[in-house]
């Protein structure tokens, strides 16, 4: 099931410094990535941290994916 990580991720000034989020967290992308290169499961990515679900964690994916594919005009 693909996942919008526009539902499941966020990017405000006031929290976090403006990193990019899970919602409803204080949990950045970019820590959960980090678990994910870790070789970390979902599963023990989510006993870690009980507050998200696994769609949060794909969302995470779906967001690198989304950066990595953008491209700059030099």
């Amino acid at each position: 099931m693909p996942v919008n990580w526009r539902e499941h991720i966020v990017s405000t000034p006031d929290v976090l410094r403006g990193k990019p989020r899970i919602k409803g967290t204080r949990i950045p992308v970019s820590l959960i990535l980090g678990y994910l290169a870790s070789n970390n499961t979902v599963e023990q990515i989510m006993d870690e941290f009980p507050d998200i679900v696994k769609e949060q964690i794909a969302a995470c994916l779906d967001y690198a994916r989304d950066l990595s594919d953008f491209e700059t005009v030099a």
